[in-house]
């Protein structure tokens, strides 16, 4: 007979040696329980994908994307972890509560963070989509610090902790070239092709405005391209653009296209309405648009994916077009096969070269910002050359400065470039 008198004030009929096999049995039993749990983890090998910056709107419109199997398929699970200050955390809490309500079969589980030694484990994705919010008192050169100083520490911790495959995308509206180059300088060692700054939320609403203008569907404007500074000076070229579907007297199949400055004969338009309108779209942001281009780049970024189209990416270049190197220059790609490549088989035009040198230019001053070298006395300010940005039309017959928006979104961003031009 076996006591638990002593412990429990109950007293038990079995025989000890009955109740020593019992244990026995249940103690194999919860091993093997463990061994299967441990092995259908094991099975289900989630993606990680890290979203910084996850209090943005962006974020909540990027999750169903990513969760619903639109991205990465149906059959691949995903780890979605949401990293923000603390002073997010009961915003973060409800989109996590949110996130699980949708109740996709993709999203194997939720995870919340703040900064930390341990951050961007096992990555396989990360989406950087921090802004800096610029107080009224605030330098640019003192924004550009603080931007340097967090992704100095992104970079570090994406080298040490994340897999070495991982791809990052930078996406926002205040200096994401610069961004993206600061990630790339302090991971050694991930592959400087797998970190890339996204313009093609410009590239999509330049496309939408253009559609509304033929009256087509806005996937039917291809090969649209973005030069330069994403968030500051950029060129919009329309010289590679093609248009399909487009209902005029001549007619093919769905492959077949026509030139777009071809089939666009008010060159008033191209000259000065297409670009304000295009700017004027960037006022009205509210993280869907910008959701959806990460999600379509990330699908392209796909091994397996070969659309075939030039899209405009952010990336390191070197010595392509004749540009300055080790800078973050958004400029014409393709993607196959989960590589994307730079196109070049692009001619630049002659009137548009010195726009896409001021925007190098831009670049290179907002890179020795961050790096902490000094800048000759008789160098102008980046952007300096404009009220806001310089922003070029399809056919570049006018580089004049237009007030009508700005390239950057919101008065946050604005309230970065303006004590720039102070200090010209």
């Amino acid at each position: 007979m076996c006591s638990f008198k002593e412990y429990y004030s109950v007293t038990s009929d079995m025989l000890s040696g009955l109740m020593k096999d019992i244990a026995a049995e249940n103690v194999q039993a919860y091993n093997i329980i463990q061994h299967e749990e441990a092995d259908a983890k094991r099975q289900i090998d989630p993606r990680h994908v890290w979203i910084t910056g996850a209090s943005t709107p962006a974020c909540y419109s990027l999750i169903p994307m990513l969760a619903g199997g639109e991205v990465f398929g149906r059959k691949k699970d995903i780890w979605l972890h949401l990293l923000d200050g603390s002073h997010s955390e009961n915003a973060l809490q409800g989109l996590k509560m949110e996130a699980e309500d949708l109740a996709f079969s993709c999203l194997w589980k939720v995870t919340l963070h703040t900064l930390a030694d341990d951050s961007f484990l096992q990555a396989d994705f990360v989406i950087v989509l921090d802004d800096v919010l610029v107080k009224e008192d605030q330098s640019p050169d003192d924004a550009i610090r603080l931007i340097t100083e967090r992704c100095v520490r992104y970079g570090a911790l994406i080298d040490q902790n994340a897999s070495k495959e991982v791809k990052v995308i930078v996406s926002g509206s205040a200096y994401t070239n610069l961004q993206a180059l600061i990630i790339i300088g302090n991971a050694p060692s991930i592959n400087q092709q797998n970190i890339v700054a996204l313009p093609t939320q410009l590239e999509f609403e330049a496309k939408a405005e253009i559609a509304k203008k033929l009256s087509v569907n806005s996937s039917a404007v291809k090969d649209v391209i973005i030069w330069g500074n994403i968030s500051g000076i950029n060129l919009l070229d329309l010289h590679q653009a093609k248009v399909y579907r487009l209902d005029s007297s001549i007619w093919g199949p769905s492959s077949f296209s026509r030139p777009l400055l071809a089939v666009t004969y008010d060159r008033n338009w191209t000259k000065n309405d297409l670009v304000t309108e295009w700017q004027k779209r960037k006022r009205h942001r509210s993280g869907l648009s910008a959701a959806n281009a990460i999600a379509r780049v990330l699908s392209w970024w796909q091994r397996g994916s070969d659309t075939g189209d030039v899209v405009s990416l952010g990336v390191l270049n070197q010595g392509y077009f004749d540009l300055p190197g080790d800078i973050v220059y958004s400029m014409p790609v393709q993607f196959q096969d989960g590589i994307w490549h730079v196109y070049t088989q692009v001619t630049i035009q002659e009137d548009a070269k010195e726009i896409l040198l001021k925007a190098a230019s831009e670049l290179i001053k907002e890179k020795n910002i961050a790096l902490g070298i000094p800048q000759p006395q008789d160098e102008p300010t980046a952007g300096a050359e404009t009220k806001e940005n310089v922003t070029t039309e399809s056919d570049l017959l006018s580089t004049e400065p237009r007030n009508e928006g700005s390239l950057r979104n919101g008065e946050n961003q604005r309230a970065i470039q303006e004590p720039l031009k102070q200090n010209t």
